[in-house]
């Protein structure tokens, strides 16, 4: 397989997470606007921290308020991560892979993004903001089946699989250091009337709440909700899992050994740190080290691959 195709591959599986986990962001936080009780702010401003574009939000808007943010997070031309952008990229990426991927699949990337370029003002929109949302989630879901079913598991799946799982375990642990510090930062304490609320919001936006409900079968608390996200195996959006599975790809292909070797160091220092019983600041720092052990393998990756 020429390297160009495994690169592609592997970014069509980041873009189409990053589409999707975008999609379900907005659609948690408006929700739980609507959940809040009066005189508790929280705003749209951790959309923005969650995918670490502060800096240049601000140089385009002035306030981070609910229009700003969605059409940023949506149809921002000049925001690479919006979800027009990103299913743009993804498409672009199938466009060169037609060959590799199965063509229904092509012609569902290709269906959503002319979907979401089209219909983008929809966001915008409270009333018709849920539909268009769902629509990019689902199908975005779709494809994923549809890839899963029907494209032979080769070393090309085994590169998209390993771009979705990064992608995935990037924006968990984007979503813990944001939303941990910056949601209902007044109601600290674990008797708080909205700590459920606020765990609960961690969960959606990972599509985890009912799942998290069946394993643990306990009230929403914060320390079993971080060991749910970070260190269950079987969760398929958990930190753990999405490492075990990109090193279970790398284990099909030739020459494996570097990046494995850091991704069972990362595993190694997720496991040992307990991060459900740090405070917040040794949190923070934990978290950047995980980001930076993620960004250090697709680095090894590309470096040895592509």
């Amino acid at each position: 397989m020429l390297s160009r195709v495994a690169s592609n591959l592997c970014w069509l599986g980041r873009y189409l997470e990053r589409a999707e986990n975008t999609a379900r962001l907005i659609n948690v936080n408006f929700n739980l606007l609507l959940d809040l009780p009066k005189g508790i702010e929280l705003g749209w401003e951790p959309l923005i921290d969650i995918v670490s574009e502060r800096k240049f939000f601000y140089q385009h808007h002035s306030a981070a308020n609910e229009r700003s943010v969605v059409s940023f997070m949506v149809a921002d031309a000049e925001h690479a991560g919006s979800i027009v952008n990103s299913l743009n990229a993804a498409r672009e990426n199938a466009r060169t892979v037609r060959e590799i991927i199965p063509r229904e699949a092509w012609e569902q990337i290709n269906e959503i993004y002319l979907y979401a370029k089209k219909n983008k003002e929809k966001a915008l929109v409270r009333r018709s903001r849920y539909e268009f949302l769902t629509e990019i989630i689902e199908s975005i879901q779709k494809i994923t089946g549809i890839l899963a079913g029907t494209m032979t598991q080769d070393e090309g799946y085994q590169f998209l699989k390993i771009g979705r799982n990064l992608e995935r375990a990037d924006m968990t642990t984007r979503i813990i250091d944001v939303r941990s510090a910056t949601l209902l930062p007044n109601t600290e304490t674990e008797q708080s009337a909205f700590e459920n609320l606020q765990w609960m919001s961690v969960l959606k936006s990972l599509t985890g709440y009912q799942m998290y409900r069946r394993a643990m079968r306990l009230r929403i608390r914060r320390p079993d909700v971080l060991k749910f996200l970070l260190l269950e195996e079987k969760f398929p959006r958990s930190l753990l899992h999405a490492l075990h599975q990109v090193e279970y790809c790398l284990m099909q292909l030739p020459n494996y050994e570097e990046p494995i070797l850091l991704i069972r160091q990362l595993e190694e220092a997720l496991v040992e740190a307990n991060p459900q019983v740090l405070i917040q600041d040794k949190l923070h720092i934990f978290i950047d080290e995980m980001q930076l052990g993620l960004i250090n393998i697709f680095n090894k990756v590309d470096e040895t691959y592509f």
